[in-house]
């Protein structure tokens, strides 16, 4: 028993090509959730599941390991990360090792730190969460929302918030996009992440960067640049 990290990282990407394995700041992107993944010391194991050879081969040359290729049927468009999760600690299962805890850590979160991995570990534990994952706080109040119409006509979501001032609103966040880190025994029972027994880790808006577009590549490596020069 012990502590696991899976990096799930098919070959397939629509929007961005070879997404997991283009170059970020001159080495693959997934190198980096490999990178801190092995650094911060809270794993027994650092895996890539992947259905791809190219990845693995990748994955390995950065010290990940990968006992077992995924699946054709976790490796569709309509495949979710607990699927993937359940799959890989199945697998594991199956060669007779198991573990307590486990973290799914994207393959594209360069911005990820040891000491966010270390403080869910420390949350997780502490207050006998389901699951712990980062967050960050909505950088202007979704209470304020906007739908446009096919007439471009303005519509609100609330308007019962329509002359409320922004300070006054109600903080909200949204999930980070970073990794997850459960309890094994809970994951396996209720199949989910995301339960009623949920813990979160607030990050700071530098540190996020979902990244589905060029656009967003481009932000993530400013925001790395930055991050490492106020160190």
């Amino acid at each position: 028993m012990g502590n696991l990290a899976i990096i799930p990282a098919r070959g397939g990407s629509k929007r961005i090509p070879r997404k997991n394995i283009k170059s970020f700041l001159g080495k693959p992107i997934i190198a980096y959730s490999i990178e801190t993944a092995l650094k911060s010391g809270v794993f027994d194991a650092v895996m890539v599941s992947t259905d791809d050879e190219e990845i693995a081969e990748i994955a390995r040359s950065f010290g990940a390991s990968v006992p077992f290729l995924r699946s054709g049927k976790s490796s569709d468009d309509y495949a979710t990360t607990a699927d993937v999760v359940e799959e890989v600690l199945l697998s594991y299962k199956e060669i007779g090792v198991e573990f307590e805890l486990g973290c799914c850590i994207y393959p594209t979160a360069p911005l990820i730190k040891n000491d966010k991995l270390k403080e869910s570990f420390d949350l997780l534990t502490r207050q006998s969460f389901d699951t712990v994952f980062p967050v960050v706080q909505y950088s202007y109040p979704i209470q304020r929302a906007i739908k446009v119409d096919e007439q471009n006509k303005m519509n609100l979501f609330f308007d019962e918030y329509k002359n409320s001032r922004s300070q006054d609103l109600e903080e909200l966040y949204h999930d980070a996009g970073q990794f997850y880190t459960f309890s094994v025994a809970k994951f396996l029972e209720k199949k989910e992440l995301w339960t009623q027994n949920t813990g979160v880790i607030v990050l700071d808006e530098l540190e996020v960067q979902d990244i589905d577009t060029i656009t967003d590549w481009k932000l993530a490596e400013l925001k790395y640049g930055l991050i490492q020069n106020t160190k």
